[in-house]
C-alpha cells in the first residue's frame, strides 16, 4: 500500500510531501485548494500521460515519486523480478520526472524502465476512482464486465471456452465467404485458370533451361564478330609468310646446325613439337571456319524462347521454379472451382456445426451470467439501501441478442429504481448524480473483494450527496478502508470525521509567487477543520462542539465495526 507521496514543481506543489496510514485517509479543503491537482500528481506517477502543462512556471522540470510497501503485492513483486529489479525491505519507489524539453522518465526503485511497465506496476497497487468513473456504469460493456469480474472463478474457463469456439466460427465464416465468392465467379475462374495452366504447360518449361539459350544467344549474336577473329587467327598461322612458314624455316636452319652441334637437338624438338601444336591448331582453326555461319533463323529462334521464358517468370513468379509451382496451385484450384458446389455445401455444414457448439457454449455462459447476476444485485441493493435508498432496486436485465460477440450474446443493461412505486428502468435514463454516486459507492463495496489492489482512491464520490446520505456512505468507505487503503478527497464532514488520517490541502501565496501545501491535522486542527466544513465560517462554540460531537461519534463507530 501507498506509505508517501512527494511531488515537486507540479502546478501549484512546489515542494509537498505527506506520509499515508494504512486504512482511511482523507484530504480536505478549500475549492480550488489543489485536491484534484495531487491526484492528477497521483496519476501521472502511476503511468498516467504525462504534460507540461502541470509544471510549475520558471521551473526546468517537474516530478513525483510515490513509496508503496508491496510485502504482500505477488504480482508487483514478479513484475519486478522480470525486469531484473530488487525490491529491498519490501519497498518499492516509483518516480517520474518531465522536463521542459517534454522528455519523461520512469524509474523503478532508481531502474529507467518504459511508462508502460510503470502503469502496469500502477494498476496492480492502486484503483482510482473519480467523478468519471461514476459514468463508467452507464457504458454499454459495464454490465458484462461486472458481473464476469463479480464470478470470475466460474465465469473465466467457460468464457475462454466461447472464445476458442467463436475463433473458429469466424473462420469457418470467412472460409465460406471465400467459396461464395468464388462460386458467383465459377466460370470466369475456370476460363482464367485453363487460360494460364495451358499457357504454362504448352511452355514446356526446363529449370535451367534459360541459362543454356542465353549462352547460345550471345554466340550468335555475336557470330560476325567471332568469325572474322577466327579467320584473321587462322591467315597469321597458315599463309605463305605466316608464322607456320617461318617456324618451318627456321626449324630447317636449326636441322642443319644439329649436325655439326648436337647440343641444339633439343631445341630443334621444342621448335618440332611448337610447329606440330601450331599446324594442328590453325587446320581446327580452318574446320571452324569451314563449319561456321550466322544462322539467323536460329537466332531468332533462341530470343523468342528466351522472350516466352522471361515473360511467363515475370507473370507467375520470377524464376522458372516459381512458375511451375504456380502451374501446381492452379490445377489444385482449378479442380476446386469444378466441384464448387460441393466445397460451398461442406463448407456451410462445418460452419453450421461450429455455430451450434458456439451457441451451446454461449448458453452455457447466459447461464452462469445470469445466477452470478442475481447474487450480485441483491448484494448491491443490500448496500444501496444502506446509502439511504431503503426502496432502491438494482437489477440486470439479461437478454440474449441474435448476433455473437467475443464475449457472447448477452445483452446486459442495469436497471435501477431509486422510490417505490416507480419502475425500474434503464440506469442512465433514472439515476441523478448522486443516486450514481451512491450506485457506484454500493459497486465498489461488493468489487473490492473482487480485486488485489491493496489501495483505493476516491475522488469526490461523494457528489450530489449529503445528510444522512453521507454519513452512510462514509460507513461503507470505512468498510472498504478495513480491507485494505483508501484515500479520499471529500467536501462532507461526514466522510473527514471516519478518517484515520486527515490531510488538510491549503493555498498559500506570498505576494509573487502561489503554492498549495499539505498538512497532517492533529484533533484539535481536525475539529476545526470538520467544523469550517460544516459551518463555514461561523466559528461559534456551538459548531465547534457540534465537530467535535461528529468526529467522536465516527471514531467510536469505526472501533466497533472493528
Amino acid at each position: 500500500m501507498l506509505q508517501s507521496l512527494h511531488v515537486h514543481n507540479f502546478a501549484l506543489l512546489e515542494d509537498a510531501k505527506v506520509d499515508f496510514l494504512p486504512g482511511f485517509n482523507v484530504f480536505t479543503g478549500e475549492t480550488g485548494a489543489g485536491k484534484s491537482i495531487l491526484i492528477d500528481a497521483f496519476g501521472l506517477v502511476l503511468g498516467e500521460r504525462a504534460s507540461l502543462d502541470y509544471l510549475r512556471g520558471g521551473c526546468d522540470s517537474f516530478w513525483v515519486q510515490a513509496v508503496f510497501d508491496i510485502g504482500s503485492a505477488a504480482g508487483v513483486k514478479a513484475l519486478l523480478d522480470e525486469q531484473g529489479i530488487e525490491a529491498e525491505d519490501d519497498q518499492l519507489f516509483i518516480k517520474r520526472q518531465v522536463t521542459s524539453a517534454g522528455k519523461s522518465r520512469a524509474y523503478l526503485n532508481g531502474v529507467q524502465v518504459p511508462v508502460a511497465i510503470v502503469k502496469k506496476a500502477g494498476s496492480l497497487l492502486v484503483d482510482i476512482h473519480g467523478q468519471h468513473e461514476n459514468q463508467a456504469l452507464l457504458q454499454a460493456d459495464a454490465p458484462r464486465k461486472l458481473i464476469d469480474a463479480f464470478g470470475s472463478g466460474k465465469i473465466n474457463s467457460v468464457l475462454q471456452e466461447y472464445q476458442l469456439i467463436y475463433q473458429e466460427f469466424l473462420q469457418a465464416e470467412r472460409e465460406l465467404a471465400e467459396l461464395q465468392s468464388d462460386s458467383t465467379q465459377q466460370e470466369l475462374l475456370l476460363d482464367r485458370y485453363d487460360w494460364e495452366i495451358r499457357e504454362i504447360k504448352n511452355a514446356a518449361l526446363q529449370i535451367g533451361e534459360e541459362t543454356a539459350l542465353e549462352e547460345e544467344a550471345r554466340i550468335l549474336q555475336n557470330s560476325e564478330k567471332i568469325i572474322t577473329s577466327v579467320n584473321t587467327a587462322h591467315t597469321l598461322l597458315g599463309d605463305d609468310n605466316a608464322v607456320l612458314s617461318m617456324l618451318a624455316q627456321a626449324k630447317n636452319s636449326l636441322q642443319t646446325a644439329c649436325r655439326y652441334d648436337e647440343s641444339l637437338s633439343v631445341l630443334l624438338e621444342s621448335m618440332d613439337s611448337a610447329w606440330i601444336n601450331l599446324d594442328d591448331c590453325c587446320q581446327q582453326l580452318a574446320e571452324y571456319l569451314d563449319n561456321s555461319s550466322f544462322n539467323s533463323e536460329r537466332a531468332a529462334e533462341v530470343q523468342e524462347r528466351l522472350d516466352l521464358i522471361y515473360r511467363l517468370q515475370k507473370k507467375y513468379g520470377g524464376t522458372t521454379e516459381a512458375v511451375l509451382e504456380y502451374l501446381r496451385r492452379a490445377e489444385a484450384k482449378y479442380a476446386e472451382l469444378q466441384d464448387i458446389a460441393s466445397a460451398v455445401e461442406k463448407a456451410a455444414k462445418k460452419l453450421l456445426q461450429v455455430k451450434n457448439s458456439l451457441y451451446k457454449a454461449a448458453e452455457r455462459l447466459s447461464v452462469l451470467r445470469r445466477e452470478q447476476a442475481m447474487h450480485l444485485e441483491q448484494l448491491i441493493t443490500e448496500h444501496i439501501h444502506d446509502l439511504a435508498m431503503p426502496q432502491g432496486k438494482f437489477m440486470f436485465a439479461i437478454q440474449r441478442s441474435d448476433k455473437f460477440s467475443m464475449y457472447g450474446c448477452d445483452d446486459i443493461k442495469i436497471m435501477f429504481s431509486a422510490n417505490v412505486g416507480e419502475p425500474v428502468n434503464e440506469l442512465e435514463k433514472v439515476a441523478s448524480g448522486g443516486e450514481l454516486s451512491r450506485i457506484a459507492l454500493a459497486v465498489k463495496t461488493v468489487m473490492r473483494d473482487m480485486t488485489e489492489v491493496p489501495t483505493m482512491v476516491f475522488d469526490e464520490i461523494d457528489t450530489g450527496v449529503g445528510g444522512v446520505t453521507a454519513r452512510k456512505m462514509a460507513e461503507k468507505i470505512t468498510a472498504i478502508a478495513l480491507k485494505g487503503q483508501v484515500l479520499c478527497i471529500t467536501h462532507l464532514p461526514q466522510i473527514a470525521a471516519f478518517a484515520d488520517r486527515h490531510i488538510y490541502i491549503e493555498k498559500q501565496s506570498d505576494g509573487s509567487r502561489t503554492t498549495t501545501e499539505l498538512t497532517v491535522l492533529d484533533e484539535k486542527q481536525r475539529i476545526n477543520e470538520i467544523m469550517r466544513m460544516a459551518s463555514g465560517s461561523n466559528d461559534s462554540k456551538a459548531a465547534r462542539d457540534s465537530a467535535a460531537e461528529l468526529l467522536a461519534e465516527a471514531q467510536s463507530l469505526k472501533k466497533r465495526s472493528c
